[in-house]
């Protein structure tokens, strides 16, 4: 990061001077890189077949595919810094104090919240250590320490609420720590837990969660007030909750219908839901306007390993049918599925039947997005985020309606 911060500076100060009244486009790449280019080519812990979240980090971070050798460095280094154990206060308020009636997301950012006492960024801003060239060292420190320990305090919070245990494990990877503190030791879950983490960690930097901890960071809120700001967005159901409302959905359609409905069942309830004046979901994106790739790659890993479930064979059927009826209803910009499709359906297959944490999950991902952005908007000394506020009545005067 040393090496290339001073050249990306200047490199920025110039792309703005000359073209900083042009689009930027849409789409999902991770530093140009489509997710089936990154799940082929990031490192995979030995034996396995999908991407360490350890090496997207180390591509968004540097923008360089990293070698093996690379990954297991921050693995040991996440793993090391996670060594020190979580606040006895926090484990008291997650274990002891906290209503089990309280949703996780809220746990989450409680705690996130509460580790806030362990920024060196916010200790070293009080004591006027900090300065436009080094702030982003301190952003660095912050955001690998609060990574390194999101896996403890999301599994604290799963044991906690649903009674279960962590299983002895010896897997030293990020993802795989996590597997085992959540107390899963089946090697499959333990790799679609990997894919997981590793395509949701963004998708464009506009999305709700991404763009709050950006917002908020802006002010110079250390990464750990950024991050709990940005996880009370993923926390809603038109964002990250929405992988919870895609199973219920089909749970309900499957209770309805049973294992092995015709198409014609499925088309019937499709449109018996658009009807109602809800939409199908887990279809449809705000950006995307073809099938999310996102979807596919949790699709590849469901046919090669469980294509004899029951939900997912429900997933494909509703696959081959939804878009259509979609485009027949003519609503749906894309008719097409997204992410959240998928994931759930995923999960339940391996056991974590648990709906309302799955957004955790999600958190902990995005955060290797979302921070990692951070420490680039504290290198490049990006200002103040302060986003136009006006009248609907000065709107129309504006455009001239």
């Amino acid at each position: 990061m040393a090496e290339i911060i001073p050249g990306r500076r200047e490199e920025i100060k110039a792309l703005k001077a000359e073209h900083g009244n042009k689009s930027l486009g849409e789409g999902i790449r991770f530093r140009g890189l489509t997710i089936p280019e990154c799940r082929e080519k990031l490192p995979k812990a030995s034996g396995g077949e999908e991407p360490l979240p350890e090496g997207l980090f180390y591509l968004l971070m540097t923008g360089e595919v990293p070698t093996t050798d690379q990954v297991k460095l921050i693995s040991e280094d996440w793993k090391l810094r996670a060594q020190t154990p979580l606040p006895s206060y926090l484990v008291e308020l997650l274990s002891k104090n906290v209503p089990k009636t309280l949703h996780p997301m809220s746990q989450l950012t409680m705690a996130v919240m509460a580790l806030q006492e362990r920024s060196l960024f916010a200790r070293a801003y009080g004591e006027g250590k900090i300065n436009k060239n080094n702030m982003w060292e301190y952003a660095f420190e912050d955001v690998n320490n609060l990574i390194a320990v999101l896996p403890q305090v999301a599994a604290l919070i799963y044991r906690t609420r649903y009674g279960k245990k962590a299983a002895d494990s010896n897997v030293s990877d990020w993802a795989g720590r996590f597997a085992g503190e959540l107390g899963f030791t089946d090697a499959k879950f333990t790799e679609l837990l990997r894919l997981y983490l590793s395509i949701h960690t963004d998708h464009e930097g506009g999305n709700v969660s991404a763009h709050t901890v950006k917002l908020v960071g802006s002010a110079l809120s250390d990464p750990y007030l950024s991050f709990a700001a940005g996880v009370n967005g993923l926390a809603g159901p038109l964002h990250g909750l929405a992988n919870q409302e895609v199973l219920q959905w089909m749970l309900k359609l499957r209770r309805e219908v049973g294992d092995s409905p015709s198409d014609q069942q499925i088309t019937d309830y499709l449109w018996t839901t658009l009807k109602a004046g809800q939409v199908v979901p887990g279809f449809g994106h705000a950006v995307l306007r073809k099938t999310d790739p996102r979807y596919l790659c949790q699709r590849q890993f469901a046919q090669k390993h469980l294509p004899a479930d029951p939900l997912f064979r429900l997933t494909s059927q509703i696959y081959e049918i939804a878009p259509r009826v979609l485009e027949e209803h003519g609503k749906t910009k894309n008719p097409w599925p997204n992410v959240d499709a998928h994931s759930g359906v995923l999960l339940q297959h391996y056991g974590l039947v648990e709906q309302d944490y799955y957004t955790v999950l999600f958190a902990v991902s995005r955060a290797l997005g979302a921070l990692s952005g951070l420490i680039w908007d504290r290198a490049l000394a990006f200002p103040i985020e302060r986003p136009k506020s006006l009248t609907t009545e000065a709107v129309k005067k504006l455009v001239g309606a």
